[in-house]
Protein backbone atom coordinates (compact mmCIF):
# COMPACT_ATOMS: atom_id res chain seq x y z
CA UNK A 1 0.00 0.00 0.00
CA UNK A 2 1.43 3.66 -0.81
CA UNK A 3 1.38 6.11 1.25
CA UNK A 4 0.30 9.76 0.01
CA UNK A 5 2.02 12.75 1.06
CA UNK A 6 -0.24 15.69 2.89
CA UNK A 7 0.34 18.66 0.51
CA UNK A 8 -1.99 19.56 -2.33
CA UNK A 9 -1.52 20.06 -5.94
CA UNK A 10 -2.91 22.99 -4.72
CA UNK A 11 -0.66 23.82 -2.44
CA UNK A 12 2.60 22.93 -3.69
CA UNK A 13 1.61 25.21 -6.68
CA UNK A 14 0.91 28.22 -4.36
CA UNK A 15 4.46 27.62 -2.61
CA UNK A 16 6.06 27.14 -6.29
CA UNK A 17 4.56 30.68 -7.44
CA UNK A 18 5.79 32.07 -3.72
CA UNK A 19 9.21 31.04 -4.64
CA UNK A 20 9.23 32.14 -7.89
CA UNK A 21 7.77 35.50 -6.78
CA UNK A 22 10.52 35.74 -4.07
CA UNK A 23 13.43 34.77 -6.64
CA UNK A 24 12.31 37.62 -8.83
CA UNK A 25 11.90 40.26 -6.07
CA UNK A 26 15.84 38.77 -4.99
CA UNK A 27 16.59 39.26 -9.00
CA UNK A 28 15.34 42.80 -8.77
CA UNK A 29 17.34 44.11 -5.88
CA UNK A 30 20.33 42.17 -6.86
CA UNK A 31 20.10 44.23 -10.30
CA UNK A 32 19.19 47.12 -8.89
CA UNK A 33 22.37 47.06 -6.62
CA UNK A 34 25.00 45.90 -9.50
CA UNK A 35 23.39 48.63 -12.05
CA UNK A 36 22.99 50.73 -9.44
CA UNK A 37 19.51 52.14 -11.15
CA UNK A 38 15.99 51.36 -9.80
CA UNK A 39 15.64 49.94 -13.35
CA UNK A 40 17.11 49.40 -16.57
CA UNK A 41 13.75 49.89 -18.20
CA UNK A 42 10.63 52.60 -17.75
CA UNK A 43 8.00 50.26 -16.91
CA UNK A 44 10.02 49.10 -13.85
CA UNK A 45 9.66 52.58 -12.57
CA UNK A 46 5.68 52.65 -12.05
CA UNK A 47 3.98 55.17 -11.83
CA UNK A 48 6.80 57.64 -11.81
CA UNK A 49 7.71 56.60 -15.48
CA UNK A 50 6.00 59.67 -16.96
CA UNK A 51 7.77 62.29 -14.63
CA UNK A 52 11.31 60.53 -15.16
CA UNK A 53 10.75 60.65 -18.98
CA UNK A 54 9.53 64.11 -18.50
CA UNK A 55 12.68 65.24 -16.27
CA UNK A 56 15.39 63.61 -18.73
CA UNK A 57 13.47 65.80 -21.85
CA UNK A 58 13.42 68.65 -19.94
CA UNK A 59 16.71 68.37 -18.70
CA UNK A 60 18.29 67.52 -22.22
CA UNK A 61 16.21 70.56 -23.88
CA UNK A 62 18.34 72.73 -20.98
CA UNK A 63 21.36 70.89 -21.72
CA UNK A 64 21.06 72.25 -25.57
CA UNK A 65 19.95 75.64 -24.42
CA UNK A 66 23.35 75.86 -22.46
CA UNK A 67 25.49 74.87 -25.29
CA UNK A 68 23.92 77.11 -27.14
CA UNK A 69 24.27 80.16 -24.57
CA UNK A 70 27.86 79.12 -24.18
CA UNK A 71 28.39 79.59 -28.12
CA UNK A 72 26.77 82.67 -27.75
CA UNK A 73 28.62 83.81 -24.68
CA UNK A 74 32.33 83.64 -26.74
CA UNK A 75 31.11 85.67 -29.45
CA UNK A 76 30.03 88.72 -27.15
CA UNK A 77 32.91 88.50 -25.04
CA UNK A 78 35.38 88.60 -28.02
CA UNK A 79 32.80 91.34 -29.67
CA UNK A 80 33.11 93.29 -26.59
CA UNK A 81 36.91 92.43 -27.02
CA UNK A 82 36.83 93.94 -30.95
CA UNK A 83 34.53 96.90 -29.97
CA UNK A 84 37.35 98.30 -27.38
CA UNK A 85 39.60 97.52 -30.55
CA UNK A 86 37.32 99.75 -32.23
CA UNK A 87 36.59 102.12 -29.70
CA UNK A 88 40.60 102.65 -29.02
CA UNK A 89 41.43 103.11 -33.16
CA UNK A 90 38.47 105.85 -32.97
CA UNK A 91 40.22 107.44 -29.69
CA UNK A 92 43.62 107.78 -32.36
CA UNK A 93 42.35 108.95 -35.25
CA UNK A 94 40.39 111.67 -32.51
CA UNK A 95 44.16 112.72 -31.27
CA UNK A 96 45.74 112.39 -35.03
CA UNK A 97 43.45 114.75 -35.99
CA UNK A 98 43.76 116.85 -32.77
CA UNK A 99 47.60 117.08 -32.99
CA UNK A 100 47.50 118.26 -36.69
CA UNK A 101 45.19 121.07 -35.38
CA UNK A 102 47.15 121.72 -32.42
CA UNK A 103 50.64 121.68 -33.63
CA UNK A 104 49.62 123.32 -37.38
CA UNK A 105 51.31 120.45 -38.81
CA UNK A 106 49.36 117.61 -40.86
CA UNK A 107 52.00 115.52 -42.69
CA UNK A 108 52.37 112.59 -40.53
CA UNK A 109 47.98 112.56 -40.36
CA UNK A 110 47.43 110.54 -43.35
CA UNK A 111 49.37 107.79 -42.16
CA UNK A 112 48.10 107.67 -39.20
CA UNK A 113 44.41 107.58 -40.97
CA UNK A 114 45.64 104.81 -43.96
CA UNK A 115 46.92 102.91 -40.33
CA UNK A 116 43.13 102.95 -38.66
CA UNK A 117 41.56 102.03 -41.72
CA UNK A 118 43.55 98.77 -42.15
CA UNK A 119 43.12 97.67 -38.58
CA UNK A 120 39.68 98.99 -38.30
CA UNK A 121 38.84 96.55 -42.01
CA UNK A 122 40.62 93.81 -40.37
CA UNK A 123 38.36 93.94 -37.19
CA UNK A 124 34.96 94.11 -39.04
CA UNK A 125 36.30 91.30 -41.44
CA UNK A 126 36.97 88.86 -38.36
CA UNK A 127 35.93 85.03 -38.52
CA UNK A 128 34.79 82.91 -35.51
CA UNK A 129 36.41 79.42 -35.10
CA UNK A 130 34.24 77.91 -37.85
CA UNK A 131 35.80 80.62 -40.59
CA UNK A 132 32.47 82.39 -40.84
CA UNK A 133 32.28 86.32 -40.72
CA UNK A 134 31.40 87.71 -37.39
CA UNK A 135 29.70 90.70 -38.73
CA UNK A 136 28.29 89.10 -41.70
CA UNK A 137 24.54 89.55 -40.64
CA UNK A 138 23.67 86.20 -41.99
CA UNK A 139 25.50 86.81 -44.97
CA UNK A 140 28.71 84.27 -43.37
CA UNK A 141 30.72 83.35 -46.58
CA UNK A 142 31.49 86.95 -47.81
CA UNK A 143 33.52 89.62 -46.08
CA UNK A 144 31.26 92.65 -44.69
CA UNK A 145 33.88 95.19 -45.29
CA UNK A 146 34.31 95.48 -49.44
CA UNK A 147 36.46 98.26 -49.80
CA UNK A 148 40.68 97.40 -48.89
CA UNK A 149 41.97 100.88 -49.51
CA UNK A 150 41.05 104.47 -48.61
CA UNK A 151 40.95 105.81 -51.96
CA UNK A 152 38.45 102.79 -52.95
CA UNK A 153 36.60 104.20 -50.11
CA UNK A 154 36.44 107.55 -51.04
CA UNK A 155 35.41 106.79 -54.83
CA UNK A 156 32.17 105.61 -53.22
CA UNK A 157 29.05 107.91 -53.73
CA UNK A 158 28.19 106.67 -49.63
CA UNK A 159 29.71 104.96 -47.19
CA UNK A 160 26.86 102.46 -47.09
CA UNK A 161 28.79 100.91 -50.16
CA UNK A 162 31.87 99.98 -48.37
CA UNK A 163 29.76 97.36 -46.62
CA UNK A 164 28.05 94.13 -47.74
CA UNK A 165 26.17 92.69 -44.76
CA UNK A 166 22.90 91.70 -44.47
CA UNK A 167 20.47 92.71 -42.16
CA UNK A 168 19.94 89.41 -39.52
CA UNK A 169 21.45 89.40 -36.13
CA UNK A 170 22.53 86.52 -34.18
CA UNK A 171 19.97 85.50 -31.20
CA UNK A 172 20.05 82.42 -29.45
CA UNK A 173 17.01 80.46 -27.39
CA UNK A 174 18.14 80.31 -23.78
CA UNK A 175 15.23 79.08 -22.12
CA UNK A 176 11.38 78.03 -22.98
CA UNK A 177 10.44 81.04 -24.54
CA UNK A 178 13.46 83.47 -24.01
CA UNK A 179 15.84 84.73 -26.78
CA UNK A 180 19.08 86.68 -26.52
CA UNK A 181 19.91 89.38 -29.53
CA UNK A 182 23.83 89.23 -29.44
CA UNK A 183 24.77 89.56 -33.05
CA UNK A 184 26.13 92.76 -34.60
CA UNK A 185 26.57 94.12 -38.19
CA UNK A 186 30.13 95.57 -39.62
CA UNK A 187 27.68 98.24 -41.35
CA UNK A 188 26.21 99.31 -37.66
CA UNK A 189 29.49 99.10 -35.73
CA UNK A 190 32.07 100.42 -38.28
CA UNK A 191 29.82 102.57 -40.58
CA UNK A 192 30.85 105.71 -38.21
CA UNK A 193 34.26 105.64 -38.28
CA UNK A 194 34.40 104.45 -41.95
CA UNK A 195 32.54 107.54 -42.64
CA UNK A 196 35.23 109.78 -40.60
CA UNK A 197 37.98 108.08 -42.51
CA UNK A 198 36.20 108.72 -46.04
CA UNK A 199 35.35 112.56 -45.30
CA UNK A 200 39.16 112.75 -44.16
CA UNK A 201 40.81 111.01 -47.24
CA UNK A 202 38.14 112.87 -49.58
CA UNK A 203 39.46 116.41 -48.36
CA UNK A 204 42.95 115.36 -48.73
CA UNK A 205 42.73 114.42 -52.60
CA UNK A 206 40.43 117.60 -53.24
CA UNK A 207 42.47 120.51 -54.02
CA UNK A 208 42.42 121.86 -50.40
CA UNK A 209 43.98 118.86 -49.03
CA UNK A 210 47.28 117.32 -49.87
CA UNK A 211 48.23 117.32 -46.10
CA UNK A 212 51.60 115.13 -46.49
CA UNK A 213 52.63 118.02 -48.12
CA UNK A 214 51.45 120.85 -46.42
CA UNK A 215 54.10 122.14 -43.57
CA UNK A 216 51.40 124.23 -41.99
CA UNK A 217 48.11 124.16 -42.16
CA UNK A 218 45.43 126.27 -44.35
CA UNK A 219 42.56 128.21 -42.92
CA UNK A 220 40.36 126.06 -45.10
CA UNK A 221 42.35 122.42 -43.78
CA UNK A 222 42.41 123.92 -39.96
CA UNK A 223 38.52 124.49 -40.37
CA UNK A 224 38.07 121.21 -41.69
CA UNK A 225 40.26 119.58 -38.97
CA UNK A 226 38.66 121.21 -36.20
CA UNK A 227 34.89 120.24 -37.16
CA UNK A 228 36.60 116.94 -37.59
CA UNK A 229 37.23 116.94 -33.83
CA UNK A 230 33.42 117.30 -32.92
CA UNK A 231 32.62 114.58 -35.72
CA UNK A 232 34.83 112.12 -34.49
CA UNK A 233 33.47 112.41 -30.87
CA UNK A 234 30.03 111.85 -31.64
CA UNK A 235 31.79 108.44 -33.44
CA UNK A 236 33.03 107.96 -30.33
CA UNK A 237 30.00 108.41 -28.31
CA UNK A 238 27.81 106.71 -30.33
CA UNK A 239 30.14 103.59 -30.64
CA UNK A 240 30.82 103.54 -26.51
CA UNK A 241 26.68 102.58 -27.02
CA UNK A 242 27.26 100.19 -29.39
CA UNK A 243 29.64 98.41 -26.67
CA UNK A 244 27.14 98.88 -23.75
CA UNK A 245 24.59 97.36 -25.98
CA UNK A 246 26.96 94.40 -26.36
CA UNK A 247 28.08 93.94 -22.06
CA UNK A 248 24.08 93.96 -21.48
CA UNK A 249 23.43 91.28 -24.05
CA UNK A 250 26.78 89.27 -23.08
CA UNK A 251 25.28 89.81 -19.13
CA UNK A 252 21.97 88.40 -20.06
CA UNK A 253 23.70 85.32 -21.37
CA UNK A 254 26.17 85.32 -18.37
CA UNK A 255 22.58 85.50 -15.86
CA UNK A 256 20.98 82.25 -18.43
CA UNK A 257 24.34 80.50 -18.42
CA UNK A 258 24.29 80.24 -14.40
CA UNK A 259 20.24 79.94 -14.70
CA UNK A 260 20.94 76.67 -16.88
CA UNK A 261 23.53 75.24 -14.43
CA UNK A 262 21.28 75.59 -11.77
CA UNK A 263 17.93 73.95 -13.44
CA UNK A 264 20.93 71.07 -14.65
CA UNK A 265 22.03 70.44 -11.11
CA UNK A 266 18.10 70.39 -10.43
CA UNK A 267 17.23 68.01 -13.37
CA UNK A 268 19.91 65.43 -12.04
CA UNK A 269 19.15 65.10 -8.59
CA UNK A 270 15.41 65.10 -9.14
CA UNK A 271 16.45 62.18 -11.97
CA UNK A 272 18.72 60.60 -9.60
CA UNK A 273 16.64 60.49 -6.73
CA UNK A 274 13.92 58.46 -9.39
CA UNK A 275 16.15 56.29 -11.21
CA UNK A 276 19.13 56.03 -8.96
CA UNK A 277 19.39 53.07 -6.46
CA UNK A 278 19.50 53.97 -2.60
CA UNK A 279 21.96 51.31 -1.62
CA UNK A 280 21.27 51.65 1.77
CA UNK A 281 17.64 50.75 1.52
CA UNK A 282 18.56 47.98 -1.44
CA UNK A 283 21.03 46.13 1.00
CA UNK A 284 18.33 45.84 3.45
CA UNK A 285 15.81 44.68 1.22
CA UNK A 286 18.61 42.09 -0.38
CA UNK A 287 18.63 40.91 3.15
CA UNK A 288 15.07 40.40 3.53
CA UNK A 289 14.41 39.03 0.15
CA UNK A 290 17.09 36.30 1.24
CA UNK A 291 15.30 35.64 4.35
CA UNK A 292 12.20 34.90 2.63
CA UNK A 293 13.24 32.82 0.15
CA UNK A 294 15.21 30.70 2.30
CA UNK A 295 12.03 30.75 4.19
CA UNK A 296 9.91 29.62 1.64
CA UNK A 297 12.10 27.03 0.26
CA UNK A 298 12.62 25.59 3.71
CA UNK A 299 8.69 25.20 4.20
CA UNK A 300 8.25 24.50 0.66
CA UNK A 301 11.03 21.41 1.58
CA UNK A 302 9.48 20.64 4.67
CA UNK A 303 6.07 20.25 3.49
CA UNK A 304 7.01 17.74 0.42
CA UNK A 305 8.51 15.60 3.05
CA UNK A 306 5.20 15.48 5.07
CA UNK A 307 3.65 12.41 4.66
CA UNK A 308 0.82 10.49 6.53
CA UNK A 309 3.81 8.46 8.39
CA UNK A 310 4.58 11.37 10.45
CA UNK A 311 1.15 10.95 12.46
CA UNK A 312 0.68 7.40 12.77
CA UNK A 313 1.52 5.99 16.20
CA UNK A 314 4.87 4.99 16.88
CA UNK A 315 5.97 1.83 18.49
CA UNK A 316 1.56 1.34 18.60
CA UNK A 317 1.17 4.29 21.29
Amino acid sequence: MSVDRIPTAQQSAYFLSQINKTSAALNTTNQQIASQVVSTTYSGFGDQAQVLTASISANARNDAYKAATDLATTQADMQDTQLTSLSGLVTQLKKAVSDAVANNDPTTLMGQVQNIFDQATAILNSKDANGDYLYSGGRTDVPPVTVSSLSALVALPSVAGAFNNGTDKKSVQVADGQMVTFGMTASDIGSGLMQALKDIAAFDAGAGGNFDGSSSLSQAQNDFLTSQITSVGTVAVNLNTTTAQNGYAYNQLQSASTEQDSMSTLYAGFINKIQKTNMAEAATQLSLNQTALQAVLQVTSNLNKLTLLNYLPVNGN
